[in-house]
């Protein structure tokens, strides 16, 4: 059974909701830093009624919120229960997870390096370059959104869009930073990103292949032991 978060005892301080507009969009960013964060642990009820007392707003932009998380996969809503954080992949999911990535991802590798466009080289780029660490205190959330729009601009690359629809169902950048809130986690991937956007900058295809094989792998056993049984 999930336990329950969302009430003001539970989460400390006023952050109440400032625009005017685009409530929901405001509430979604708020929510999934906190789920990242692990400020709402895994396998946890929220609360509507709640979380509009204390964000300030009624309870629509609240579920529209909830609704969009549902889609990333950071929510799930349940019969009798309402909406719970997503609960932490057990090992046959982190194992079905990459064995899916490594069948797609270094071939999508490969055929991105093999199509490189001087625009899409710059947008690698200007993605890897912002994901550099900076800040011990940076924003967690923000690094593993860099880092799902990354990965699918390199799939979007490829020009399968088959590949890119699959990769992007699998929200697998939210669960693997969810589950390591850890500065370690981001100077890794980081450093693997900057090797992967080189050769596939260069055209090198095997390179990309390579290199995007390796990151998976390294990714997969930083994760392996904060799974579930």
């Amino acid at each position: 059974m999930a336990s329950q978060i969302g009430g003001e005892s539970d989460r400390g301080g006023s952050r109440r909701v400032q625009r005017s507009q685009g409530f929901a969009e405001e509430v979604v960013n708020i929510l999934r830093a906190d789920i990242m964060s692990l400020r709402i642990p895994p396998d946890t009820r929220i609360s509507i009624d709640h979380l509009a007392r204390e964000l300030g707003v009624s309870q629509t932009p609240i579920r529209e919120a909830l609704s969009m998380l549902e889609a990333m996969g950071l929510v799930t809503k349940r019969h009798y229960v309402g909406y719970c954080s997503a609960p932490q992949l057990n090992r046959k999911q982190v194992d079905e997870l990459y064995e899916m990535r490594l069948l797609l991802e270094p071939y999508a590798a490969r055929r991105t390096a093999q199509r490189m466009t001087p625009e899409l080289a710059q947008t690698l780029r200007t993605l890897s370059d912002a994901m550099e660490p900076r800040d011990e205190l940076e924003s967690y959330d923000r690094f593993a959104q860099l880092d799902a729009e990354l990965h699918d601009a390199i799939a979007a690359g490829s020009g399968n869009d088959i590949i890119q629809e699959s990769l992007a169902r699998l929200h697998s950048h939210f669960h693997i930073f969810r589950a390591r809130s850890h500065s370690e986690v981001t100077r890794e991937a980081y450093g693997e990103h900057v090797t992967l956007v080189n050769a596939l900058t260069s055209g090198n295809a095997d390179g990309a292949e390579q290199a995007m094989r390796e990151h998976i792998q390294k990714s997969y056993d930083r994760l392996l032991p904060f799974a579930t049984a």
